[in-house]
């Protein structure tokens, strides 16, 4: 006789296998699961729980019941990620992935204030100078090489350019 299977069993990628939908508490069991790992926004955690076949109610209610508690605040979790991509990335590249993760503009430009344009400068700054010790001798168009790997980070254009001459350009010219 073959083995008999869950009624509904997740996998890896989100999909359901057919079953009764799952209860309330079973929902809030689910976000707890997804929170305890790492921080979420609310969109997110939402998206995530309806993948995994929640019904759109418990969700919902999960999500309120866990802002009322706290644990769930999408301005903190806008800051947690300027704070964590700062060093590496500029305002422009946070800013696409704030609202790649359901952030709202308002909250975003909020939480990217706490990354003023000095602080932009002094991470560009040293983010070419990794860049250049890294290069092999020196390249005529290794100025316009790092700038673009800049530009690519989300750094605005004033920014690049300010960083590039800080480095890059010869005080003895």
């Amino acid at each position: 006789m073959p083995k008999k299977t869950p009624d509904r069993k997740t996998y890896n990628r989100g999909s359901v296998r057919p079953g009764p939908p799952p209860s309330p508490a079973e929902t809030r069991a689910a976000g707890l699961r997804l929170l305890s790992r790492r921080d979420h926004s609310s969109q997110e955690l939402a998206r995530k729980l309806s993948r995994r076949g929640h019904p759109e109610a418990s969700v919902q209610a999960v999500l309120a019941r866990f802002r009322e508690a706290g644990w769930l605040d999408d301005a903190k979790f806008a800051q947690s990620v300027v704070r964590r991509r700062a060093p590496t990335r500029g305002p422009q590249a946070i800013a696409s992935e704030l609202h790649a993760l359901g952030i709202d503009r308002a909250v975003a430009d909020e939480a990217l204030g706490a990354f003023p344009p000095d602080r932009q400068l002094a991470m560009a700054i040293q983010m070419v100078e990794r860049m250049y010790a890294r290069s092999a001798g020196a390249q005529a168009d290794l100025k316009a090489r790092i700038g673009a790997r800049l530009a690519r980070r989300g750094f605005p254009t004033a920014i690049v350019r300010a960083a590039c001459r800080a480095v890059l350009d010869d005080p003895n010219d």
